[in-house]
């Protein structure tokens, strides 16, 4: 897709070399079900649910058998009380569901966050499966998505990532006068159909989507999965650079920006700490798991920390 001399590689957009690089350090990624515990509902610390359960058997009951797993036909063909008896599945389906918008291709310290988020999903994939999972999801931007359903080995990952390095989005000629409106929503829907019971969920963003049809498709998704935010920003978007006159591009088109107006500093960075505070609000409700990266922290170790989360710290 790109010379491998780019210096616009893992800056502005992904390489291929460097995103399979990370199965190297995906091993110390703490994917175990039974070992990660983030930030949930209350401030409360809450395991993973892990791998889904299948029917293993049915047999008769026993004293402390649970009541509620009584085998009711069994029981009244046979005559006699019988229990289902239930087996962890050996692989449990992850899903990576990755955001790339333009709100996405934007970044002042290390790389874009489109950059950042493949990373990431770049880092679980390989943890997945290191871990014995099946590794699959969805790659999306306005006027196209990718989507795999969960396969098992480092065939699935490398399938994902080439897909991901592939996408349209990384061009940036989408025309958004043809653009939906928000096709995050169309994505979420998407992912509820391709995901199945037992299954963990990442969703790579900055969640600037979020609608009250948006959170639907995610209580849904949280009934009988593990579901996971990573909130991906920049610096730049959580407050306003020391005062002075300052000029953005993209490349195309200019800003000028004058900081030194105090009250405008405050609502720059109150719009962000609004948007950061209902995504914590929303998790809260919903019975999700967040966790939140700026472009200029360490990838692998806020992810490790943030997986292995011992105290959920608010970013100020």
């Amino acid at each position: 897709m790109q010379h491998s001399e780019d210096p616009g590689d893992d800056i502005i957009r992904v390489r291929q070399s460097t995103l399979i690089g990370l199965n190297r350090d995906a091993a110390s990624i703490p994917l175990i079900s039974n070992s990660i515990k983030a930030h949930k509902a209350g401030g409360f610390l809450s395991a993973f649910r892990g791998r889904g359960m299948e029917f293993h058997e049915s047999r008769l009951y026993q004293p402390g058998d649970d009541i509620r797993s009584i085998d009711w036909r069994v029981t009244a063909r046979s005559g006699r009380t019988h229990t289902k008896v239930y087996r962890e599945e050996r692989e449990r389906p992850v899903i990576l569901w990755l955001d790339l918008q333009q709100s996405m291709f934007f970044g002042t310290r290390n790389y874009y966050k489109s950059v950042l988020a493949s990373r990431l999903a770049a880092l679980l994939a390989w943890s997945s499966v290191q871990h014995g999972d099946r590794v699959g999801g969805l790659v999306f931007s306005e006027l196209d998505h990718f989507e795999a359903r969960p396969r098992r080995g480092k065939a699935a990952v490398l399938h994902y990532i080439q897909q991901l390095v592939a996408h349209r989005a990384w061009l940036q000629q989408s025309d958004q006068s043809q653009a939906p409106l928000n096709n995050a929503e169309q994505a979420l829907n998407r992912l509820r159909h391709v995901t199945r019971p037992g299954s963990l969920v990442v969703l790579i963003s900055d969640f600037r989507f979020i609608e009250e049809s948006s959170r639907v498709h995610l209580a849904q998704l949280a009934r009988h999965n593990d579901v996971v935010l990573l909130f991906t920003h920049d610096p730049l978007e959580q407050a306003l650079p020391p005062s002075g006159y300052y000029r953005l591009t993209d490349g195309s088109q200019e800003l000028a920006i004058d900081t030194a107006n105090q009250g405008n500093r405050d609502q720059y960075s109150g719009r962000f700490q609004r948007h950061y505070e209902s995504l914590v609000k929303m998790c809260n409700q919903l019975q999700l798991f967040l966790i939140d990266i700026s472009t200029e922290d360490d990838v692998l170790e806020t992810l490790k920390n943030g997986l292995g989360l011992r105290r959920f710290k608010h970013r100020k």
